[in-house]
């Protein structure tokens, strides 16, 4: 069955310059538990197949730091509509993705992630903070992905791996 990981990105830095909040680089928090997470998601036997990412800074760093410190082999892929796009867009990425691809991974922001994930268990306030990770294991294929075609598996927060 298909595995879906949605990631937030790790804690933005807000003391360095950027001309926008696009281009907001990772803290170092946020560097340390991109890192937790890639290794976390191997050691699970997880390792994505494909990763697609914000094209902002914060996120496209975070998806790079994951996979090397998981030694992913993926690619990764950006995708501007990450960026600023709802649910129904993270909706449509998962649809569209190649039934050749078993694991994935989207790293993105919030609200969305958190949106999200509550669409996903059928509703509910999720608290998602920064470099949180979902795992959902879908049944049936990528092309006819729905809310009730998934299993939350696990949700980790990077403040527990400590």
């Amino acid at each position: 069955m298909p595995v879906l990981m949605l990631m937030r990105h790790g804690k933005s830095c807000w003391d360095e310059p950027w001309d926008c909040d696009h281009d907001r680089p990772l803290a170092k928090r946020g560097v340390r538990a991109a890192g937790q997470v890639g290794r976390i998601v191997s050691e699970a036997g997880l390792e994505p197949q494909l990763v697609i990412t914000s094209s902002a800074v914060r996120a496209l760093t975070t998806a790079r730091l994951a996979s090397e410190a998981g030694s992913w082999s993926c690619p990764i892929e950006t995708m501007d509509e990450l960026y600023g796009g709802g649910v129904e867009t993270v909706l449509t990425v998962v649809r569209g993705l190649s039934s050749s691809v078993e694991r994935t991974m989207l790293v993105g922001h919030n609200p969305t992630w958190s949106e999200t994930v509550s669409t996903l268990i059928g509703g509910g306030a999720v608290r998602f903070p920064t470099a949180a990770t979902a795992c959902f294991v879908v049944n049936g294929t990528w092309d006819r992905f729905a809310a009730e075609r998934v299993e939350l598996q696990w949700l980790i927060v990077p403040r527990l791996l400590v």
